[in-house]
């Protein structure tokens, strides 16, 4: 068995795919001459930018806080100490599941008192059922091209030898190497009453995920060769 011959093969799968969830953030300001004023406008405007985005409900999926900054802002770049206002900026990051929903929410934080939008940045779950069917397009495909070449040859498969991911079994040291991550792209912007603003039209950006492994087989003895 030891000298079987070894088939080694590379397969691979490209999958085109909905996204399953939007990611976006806001930037809420404030700028006032005196620092306690900026930090009261932030926290007013930073609760009115954080109550509209909950009350979206499952709609959205995750909420967080990524930071928040108060910074004085000098009449003269040479003059230390000659502040005219503080500026107060809370980074909001959250997540929204039910696209039918994104194009009102944007809008309307959007329309809200100096807040800024960026997003959506559209994406799969970590832990989506895509990745897996990429990767089992991805092994069928290795075995279906080791029998074609084992076919050309007059023999069969016999047994697997080795199977991960590309990149896995060796580097260019023949060391294991870090395995290739499966990957997906983006794309890119935002309800309406009659004092709201309508909706954005956002189009969801086309996913694609592409899932690669190299294998070994053992196969029987080929034909003679003519």
């Amino acid at each position: 068995m030891t000298n079987a011959p070894v088939i080694s093969v590379r397969g691979e799968a490209v999958l085109e795919v909905e996204p399953e969830l939007a990611r976006l953030s806001v930037h809420v300001q404030s700028q006032e001459r005196d620092r306690r004023e900026a930090l009261d406008r932030l926290a007013e405007r930073n609760q009115r930018c954080l109550d509209l985005i909950k009350s979206y409900g499952e709609a959205v999926e995750r909420l967080e806080t990524g930071g928040l900054s108060i910074t004085p802002q000098l009449k003269y770049r040479r003059k230390e100490g000659d502040i005219r206002a503080y500026q107060g900026t809370v980074w909001i990051r959250f997540t929204v599941v039910d696209f039918a929903v994104l194009g009102e929410l944007v809008a309307r934080l959007g329309d809200l008192e100096r807040t800024y939008v960026h997003g959506p940045d559209w994406g799969l779950r970590h832990d989506s059922e895509v990745y897996k069917r990429a990767a089992r397009q991805a092994a069928n495909e290795a075995v279906q091209r080791a029998r074609s070449y084992a076919e050309a040859l007059g023999a069969t498969i016999t047994g697997l030898v080795e199977l991960a991911d590309e990149g896995l079994t060796r580097d260019s040291r023949g060391r294991p190497a870090e395995p290739v991550a499966l990957m997906a792209g983006y794309g890119g912007a935002a309800s309406a009453s009659a004092d709201e603003p309508p909706p954005i039209d956002l189009e969801p950006a086309t996913q694609v995920v592409r899932a690669a492994v190299e294998a070994r087989f053992t196969a029987t003895a080929p034909a003679e060769l003519g």
